[in-house]
């Protein structure tokens, strides 16, 4: 008699997922009935023309926002059930184009700062010395760690950006143009970043880009166009 192990659900399920917005004369829909399933260990990257909803998918998938219709699971459980604001603590962070963050803070401060927000505690030590190993990990060691963020550099600031999301040790990372703002060697940097994020931390990390280099890096690249959601077959 053999035993059938069943699998484990995707990190994240999109079903049926529309999203319309109704302004004063008219409703527009921008996303239609999208189904897609991300997978843990996998770098996704989201292209798309402007205006084509990009935003508005991460806004969802991220759990700043719910669908018009259809439905979002993390690890099977319906996003409306687990709880936006725990799915955001606990198990999902936004890396935006602009960093948002604490300008009158230090890199470390920043990141400590994030950690009592949401709870989280790291298994072993303290949350100063998990974040100084956090940004440490990162390439930002501690005369950087314990310096002012508005004395950063661009590439470093999205570092700290990153490592904020990282120690509180999220399931899913996703980003939002983030390297719109860096010159090309910075920002292969964080590419690289976000592909060792996926394949040595096992997490899933999608990617709202319009990048074709940053795109043609990915483990799976998806088109955004008219509403639809389609992956192309990565040649690179």
């Amino acid at each position: 008699m053999t035993s059938t192990t069943t699998p484990a659900p995707p990190a994240l399920r999109l079903t049926g997922v529309s999203h319309t917005y109704s302004g004063q004369r008219r409703r527009t829909t921008v996303l239609r009935d999208i189904e897609y399933a991300f997978e843990r260990g996998t770098f996704y990257t989201i292209l798309g023309p402007s205006g084509s909803g990009k935003t508005t998918l991460l806004s969802l998938a991220s759990g700043l926002d719910t669908p018009t219709r259809g439905t979002i699971t993390f690890d099977g459980q319906d996003l409306t059930e687990l709880g936006l604001g725990r799915y955001r603590n606990k198990h999902a962070a936004t890396i935006f184009q602009q960093y948002n963050l604490l300008t009158y803070m230090t890199a470390l401060q920043n990141v400590t700062c994030a950690m009592e927000i949401t709870g989280a505690k790291p298994a072993t030590g303290n949350r100063k010395d998990h974040a100084l190993r956090v940004l440490d990990n990162l390439g930002l060691d501690r005369a950087m760690a314990t310096r002012n963020v508005l004395r950063l550099s661009g590439g470093q600031q999205q570092r700290v950006a990153i490592a904020r999301a990282l120690a509180c040790d999220v399931d899913i990372l996703f980003a939002d143009e983030p390297t719109g703002n860096l010159d090309e060697d910075t920002a292969q940097g964080i590419i690289d970043t976000f592909r060792d994020l996926a394949h040595e931390q096992n997490k899933c990390v999608v990617v709202v880009t319009h990048s074709q280099h940053l795109a043609a890096q990915s483990d799976r690249i998806l088109n955004l166009r008219k509403g639809k959601l389609t992956e192309q077959v990565n040649t690179h």
